[in-house]
């Protein structure tokens, strides 16, 4: 009989026990590994696995927006984040071009970084966006999860769940020695990507396709920083025959660290046999791309991957909750992939702390699908229809995928002829690249996500817009289900963000030295329903003025008035005035916000 190296013969191994926690995750990417850093900091018990033996090998995701870097800072790892990421100002300056090293077609300042655009970008939150690949950005939050608290086990594979009325058993694999067993937990949390077998197993309704076009990336080494440095971006668009994204005729260099490692996304058609590449055909790509036939060019890698269109309509079922790719399936266009899936977590994991801590009642929970449902779709239509905007520019340029090379160059070339012809397809050309700023400046889209369910307290406002188109232009305001708008407050010694006092634990309400009784009233209404709160009165001689008296004029109510803020920082309640009984007032709010009176207490 076999012996095993425990000194146990086979039929001797001990039955394995349950494993028990309050939370289970499958999968660690950014959703996964962003839920479990936010419940460990929450102080949640919870469990993470993965079939993978570690995080991402490639790059995929890299773009990181305003909000998501939000979420970071009131995480504490902003700062760790930062330290691997590209900064602000060199992700800008995105570049059409024939080849890297070819004649350049335009550029459009991207991300903010252009002067006009740059205020908006600075003054919506006390965090710049950046740019840090998706190898580089899992192990900080697997890292900073698992040291506190989160129990990670790579190369364990979910297989199956059942839920009953006190929880979830699922069953896992140890992929090493093919070991079964069982974890028991009060919720579970599917995050396992967009062919998301929790998915699957719970039946989430889903609106769109998947695979509507095919794309391979190439990950590549070469110091191309001569052709490049003078105008940093992560994005360079290529124009050339044969290295087309979805049949359009582009080929896509990204920048991975600068600026000598990099990505080529490069398309086929996905209704044909997928390409076949080895070493050379792939460095002969990156070299026909790039305009460099002799550079040397280390491959370290290519892959294939569908774009989709593709969300759910509904994200949990019972006790199991599905969040990022596995409920949003998109291409890269806009940066919204992972994004969206911390925004996701970051949303459930404050719900789910406050019924497993016994303040909230379950039918919170029913308000996650009912808040990030409507995002998912958002995202989802926003990312294809920029992937499809890039058509105009080719009919600005007159480029048909079915162009010989020359009949293409000649096209491109006609843009500077000084005919009628020639001045039409300049002025459709910036026609065509103003467009792309619905790519690569959405900031209404990365920054407005407003939410309304039975966790916001509607006071009769109608949803904030823009003066200007509101998928490019993000409004900050107090309206209930709005994100918290940030502005500076503090000292002649200190200065912090409104959004550095709304802790990630408790509610927060603001107010104004004329609303002072609020204070009193949210401690009353905290003891009476067992709900951590804190109140921040902003004026001269508390502990935050309104040193720019940008406060006064984001509030949007008056002085003796109050802002209430989750734990997620969006709005939830407001009142324009003091009432006479502040207590009772935020008490009432407060358990209905928390679906107290509807689901009682966990």
């Amino acid at each position: 009989m076999a012996e095993f190296s425990d000194g146990l013969a086979e039929t001797e191994m001990p039955t394995a026990q349950v494993v028990d926690t309050e939370v289970l995750i499958i999968g660690s990417g950014p959703a996964g590994a962003a839920a479990a850093l936010s419940l460990s900091t929450l102080g949640v018990d919870n469990i993470v696995v993965t079939k993978y033996r570690w995080t991402a090998n490639t790059p995929r995701a890299h773009i990181t927006n305003q909000r998501t870097m939000e979420i970071f800072r009131d995480l504490g790892i902003e700062d760790q984040v930062l330290a691997e990421a590209t900064p602000h100002h060199k992700m800008g300056e995105t570049v059409f071009c024939t080849s890297i090293a070819g004649e350049e077609i335009g550029r459009i300042r991207t991300w903010g970084t252009h002067p006009a655009r740059h205020a908006d970008y600075e003054l919506a939150s006390p965090s710049l966006n950046c740019d840090i690949p998706q190898t580089y950005l899992e192990p900080i939050l697997v890292k900073n999860a698992t040291t506190r608290g989160t129990h990670t086990r790579f190369s364990t594979e979910y297989l199956w769940h059942a839920q009953d009325a006190e929880g979830v058993t699922a069953r896992v694999r140890d992929r090493l020695n093919g070991h079964e067993y069982d974890i028991r937990a009060r919720y579970l949390i599917g995050a396992d990507g967009a062919r998301s077998k929790v998915a699957d197993d719970i039946e989430l309704p889903y609106e769109g396709k998947m695979d509507v076009a095919g794309s391979m990336n190439i990950t590549f080494t070469a110091d191309i920083g001569e052709l490049v440095a003078h105008r940093p971006s992560v994005l360079y668009w290529v124009i050339q025959p044969g290295s087309n994204i979805g049949g359009i005729g582009t080929g896509l260099v990204r920048m991975v660290r600068p600026w000598n490692e990099w990505l080529i996304v490069w398309g086929y058609d996905i209704a044909d046999e997928p390409p076949k590449l080895d070493d050379d055909a792939a460095r002969q790509i990156v070299r026909n791309l790039l305009g460099v036939p002799d550079l040397d060019v280390e491959i370290t890698g290519y892959s294939l991957w569908g774009n989709n269109e593709q969300w759910a309509t509904h994200l949990q079922s019972g006790r199991v909750f599905c969040a990022g790719d596995a409920v949003h399936k998109h291409p890269p266009s806009n940066g919204l992939g992972s994004n969206t899936s911390v925004q996701d977590t970051y949303n459930l994991a404050w719900k789910l702390a406050a019924v497993l801590r016994g303040w909230a009642g379950p039918d919170l929970l029913e308000t996650y699908s009912a808040e990030r449902a409507p995002v998912a779709e958002q995202i989802v239509r926003r990312a294809n229809r920029s992937a499809r905007e890039f058509g105009q520019f080719f009919d600005a340029l007159g480029v048909e995928p079915e162009d010989t090379e020359q009949q293409m160059r000649e096209k491109i070339a006609e843009r500077g002829a000084n005919t009628s012809a020639g001045a039409a397809k300049r002025e459709a050309l910036r026609h065509a690249m103003e467009l792309k700023n619905y790519e690569f400046n959405a900031h209404g889209v990365e920054m407005g996500q407003f939410y309304t369910s039975t966790a916001v307290v509607s006071d009769g406002s109608p949803r904030p817009e823009s003066e200007h188109d509101p998928e490019l232009y993000y409004r900050p305001s107090t309206v209930p289900g709005a994100r918290l708008p940030h502005v500076w407050v503090g000292d002649a010694a200190h200065t912090c963000s409104t959004h550095d006092l709304a802790d990630a634990d408790r509610f927060t309400l603001f107010t104004g030295i004329a609303g002072e009784a609020w204070a009193s009233g949210l401690t009353e209404a905290g003891e009476r329903l067992g709900v951590p709160v804190r109140a921040v009165v902003i004026g001269p001689g508390r502990e935050h003025a309104d040193l720019y008296f940008d406060w006064a004029r984001a509030r949007e109510v008056e002085e003796d008035g109050a802002v209430l803020v989750r734990p997620d920082k969006h709005v939830c309640w407001r009142a324009q005035h003091l009432t006479s009984d502040p207590a009772a007032v935020l008490t009432d709010a407060l358990a209905g916000i928390l679906s107290r009176d509807s689901g009682g207490i966990a």
